[in-house]
């Protein structure tokens, strides 16, 4: 093998045409031979170049719909063939098989059908096969052979090519070789997975995952951790797929929180009524409905301005200019919203370090998913959290049943809970949160902790008392005893929401009732590790 391997003949069979035009007239410019096949061979006859079938040379027409074309020896020996190996270079003298230097193939568009909904028997006829088939082969023989797969690595190829008098590098084919069999894989997990949902398989024998490269990052977490973003092409609105309009390039904590932010304000459909939340650390430090947009942020950050400074905000309608003056008052991270006014953001584009980011619609707390965690040795997988209740699923356990007020918080308050760290406790009043506690190790400091940052609070905002007094609280997961449920009335609470199935259920409800508490069960556990 020597370094440099020169392209005399390409074959060229895509799906994507981007960018085909030009790619097939820079390669004739340079005198190589044209092999394609239907639609490809035809796009590159109308832009005036001279095109071999590939049936010329397999002297077999394309049959059984286009489904065998491309899988004859002729293609694949002239892939596969080591060119210094004399015995393979005399099976292809013999059997009339034409090297093939040039592989540009991108596969029938299997992912993009499954994603436009199409039925069990169309997302079939889009799996390709003989696409796979010559990527793999191709990638296997990068010693002689340059593949490329992706519309974006025409321009690289011509690059290389003109650097070295239309040959190749074995560097730049081994980086060909590597996104090929990368994009083969991706493409196979897509179609294992589509399978394992149509037939209802929860928990196939094996699990893969693909995602494409959408950014590299500065850092990860910390600034001696290297990081990049990757997309799995699904069309769940979020950070993956919205448009940043300004600011710095997201980092990695930046597209942790905002993911987290979203999917929080996506809770509240935009016919509730506007709603914001604020995000710190991947937890909420304050989530407000209100009458306006404006409204519900300010609301939202006097639940813990100090935690909101620098944070990100996701809004669940068009960001306004009004909104936008208020959040311009401080520092923030990222704003996040389905849309914004062009006032909005040419208002916010003072702020050059604000990420502004619009997604096109909120995203379906309801929808089905996955979510995906790293261990050591492998990863879990479960269901994506997407429980709801309404008040028609509450149980009341306790002697005083809520008021109507407070069914409308303890709801509000439940639906934040669901998005705070474990152990978590959310006291809301009027809509907006007061007092959050999240990720402690025991529930009742957790408690303790959301009741003393409302009491900051109070006395940042020269209130007269702590807003947890006439409040609901919610809890992810049950009460283990009665002291956090106490802790609760002793800030002021009326009323709490929590799942229930403790050992100790009655002992709780006992001390409910003593208090004059209302309490209602869901029968549904929060997490949220």
């Amino acid at each position: 093998m020597t370094d440099l391997q020169p392209i005399r003949r390409a074959l060229i069979s895509v799906s994507d045409k981007s960018g085909l035009e030009e790619l097939g007239k820079a390669l004739a410019a340079r005198g190589v031979e044209l092999l394609s096949t239907g639609g490809t061979a035809a796009a590159l006859r109308k832009a005036g170049l001279t095109v071999l079938d590939v049936a010329e040379v397999t002297e077999f027409p394309e049959m059984m719909d286009g489904r065998v074309k491309t899988l004859h020896p002729r293609i694949h020996g002239g892939l596969l063939a080591l060119r210094d190996d004399a015995a393979h270079v005399a099976s292809m003298n013999d059997h009339g098989i034409p090297p093939i230097d040039l592989l540009v193939v991108n596969l029938y568009p299997f992912e993009e059908t499954v994603a436009k909904g199409g039925d069990y028997e169309t997302c079939v006829e889009n799996i390709d096969i003989g696409g796979p088939a010559m990527i793999r082969a191709a990638a296997k023989n990068h010693a002689f052979v340059s593949v490329v797969v992706d519309a974006e690595d025409y321009a690289a190829l011509q690059t290389e090519m003109e650097a070295h008098d239309g040959a190749t590098s074995y560097a730049f084919r081994q980086r060909l070789a590597q996104t090929a069999y990368a994009r083969t894989a991706a493409y196979d997990a897509a179609v294992s997975g589509w399978m394992a949902a149509a037939l209802g398989q929860d928990k196939p024998r094996r699990r893969v995952f693909a995602g494409e490269l959408a950014m590299k990052l500065r850092y990860g977490e910390n600034p001696h951790q290297d990081a990049a973003f990757y997309v799995d092409g699904s069309l769940r609105r979020g950070v993956a797929t919205a448009q940043q309009h300004q600011g710095k390039e997201l980092s990695y904590n930046n597209i942790n929180d905002t993911d987290a932010a979203f999917s929080l304000v996506s809770e509240f459909a935009p016919g509730s009524g506007p709603a914001c939340a604020i995000i710190k650390h991947a937890n909420p430090c304050g989530v407000a409905q209100g009458e306006t947009l404006e409204e519900a942020y300010r609301r939202a950050f006097d639940c813990d301005r100090t935690s909101a400074f620098g944070g990100i905000i996701a809004l669940n309608q068009p960001l306004d200019v009004p909104t936008a003056e208020a959040i311009s008052e401080i520092f923030t991270e990222v704003v996040i919203a389905p849309d914004a006014e062009t006032a909005a953001i040419e208002f916010l584009s003072k702020k050059a370090n604000m990420r502004v980011l619009t997604t096109g619609g909120l995203a379906d707390p309801l929808a089905p998913g996955l979510t995906v965690r790293q261990v050591s040795g492998g990863f879990l997988v479960q269901d994506a959290d997407s429980g709801h209740i309404g008040r028609e699923h509450l149980s009341v356990v306790t002697k005083r049943a809520p008021s109507e007020e407070e069914i409308a918080d303890l709801l509000f308050a439940w639906t934040v809970a669901k998005h705070v760290k474990s152990n978590a406790i959310v006291y809301a009043r009027d809509g907006a949160t007061v007092g959050i506690g999240a990720g402690q190790m025991s529930r009742v400091d957790s408690t303790r902790i959301a009741a003393r940052k409302a009491e900051d609070m109070a006395k940042t905002l020269g209130l007269g008392k702590t807003p947890t007094i006439g409040s609901v609280v919610a809890s992810d997961a049950f009460f283990p005893f009665a002291d956090g449920l106490i802790s609760a009335a002793e800030a002021g609470a009326t009323a709490l929401i929590q799942p229930g199935g403790s050992m100790r259920d009655d002992e709780v409800i006992a001390a409910a009732d003593e208090l004059g508490l209302a309490m209602v069960f869901t029968g549904m556990r929060h997490f949220r590790h």
